[in-house]
C-alpha cells in the first residue's frame, strides 16, 4: 500500500518488538538515509548533520556494547532486567541508523556569525531531529518498526573507536529497526485546543 506523506507522518510509532528480518535490500535502506541526509534542510545550509548505518553484525556489536557500558553503572541486581529489554527490543531488529551532529561547522558558525552564537547549537539540534522524524517515517513507509533511543554520551567514546569516527562528532540518538512483530499501543492525544494557538 502506497501512502501518502500525511498517512505516513500519521502511522509513524515506537516500535519495541522488532525482528532482524526486512522487506527492502540493504541498498535501498542506503537510499533512504542518502534521501534524508540530502534534502532535510538545516539553518544557513549548514549541513552539519552526519549518519552511521549499522546492519547485521555491525547492529549486534553496537548493541553489545550498550550492553556492556550499562553494565558498568547499572547495579548486579537490575543488570538482567535491563539487557533482557535491550536483546529483546533493540538488539533484535536488523540494524540501526546513528545520528551525529558536527560539532566543528557548529562552531565555525560561531565564529563566523558571533551575533548568533548562541542560538547555532539549537540550530543543530533543530537539523537533528529533522533529520530523524524523515529517517523514522521513510523507515516505516518501508514496512519498518522503530523506536529512537539516547543512550548517549555513555556509548559515546567506544562508538567512536569502534567505527574509527571523526571525534568532532556528538551524538544525538540510536534508531533501532526491524520488521515489527506487533502494532504499538493505542497512543493518547491531548486535545488540540490545548496545544494549538490560531489568530485570524
Amino acid at each position: 500500500m502506497i501512502r501518502d506523506f500525511k498517512e505516513v507522518i500519521e502511522h509513524r510509532r515506537s516500535y519495541y518488538a522488532i525482528t532482524n528480518q526486512s522487506l527492502i535490500s540493504d541498498e535501498s535502506i542506503e537510499e533512504i538515509i542518502n534521501f534524508a541526509i540530502l534534502h532535510v534542510p538545516s539553518a544557513f545550509n549548514s549541513q552539519t548533520t552526519r549518519i552511521v548505518l549499522l546492519l547485521r553484525e555491525h547492529h549486534t556489536k553496537l548493541w553489545n556494547i550498550v550492553k556492556e557500558e550499562l553494565k558498568k553503572v547499572v547495579s548486579e541486581r537490575d543488570y538482567p532486567d535491563v539487557a533482557a529489554k535491550i536483546n529483546g527490543s533493540f538488539a533484535s531488529g536488523y540494524g540501526t541508523v546513528l545520528f551525529f551532529e558536527n560539532q566543528s561547522i557548529v562552531k565555525g558558525l560561531q565564529e563566523s556569525y558571533p551575533l548568533y552564537k548562541s542560538n547555532f547549537p539549537i540550530w543543530s539540534d533543530n537539523t537533528a531531529g529533522m533529520h530523524q522524524l524523515v529517517v523514522w517515517s521513510l523507515l516505516e513507509a518501508a514496512g519498518f518498526g522503530a523506536s529512537l533511543q539516547h543512550y548517549h554520551p555513555l556509548i559515546d567514546a567506544e562508538v567512536a573507536k569502534t567505527w574509527n569516527l571523526d571525534p568532532n562528532w556528538k551524538l544525538t540518538a540510536q534508531m533501532p529497526f526491524g520488521l515489527p512483530l506487533q502494532e504499538p499501543g493505542k497512543k493518547e492525544y491531548d486535545p488540540i485546543s490545548k496545544r494549538v494557538e490560531v489568530f485570524k
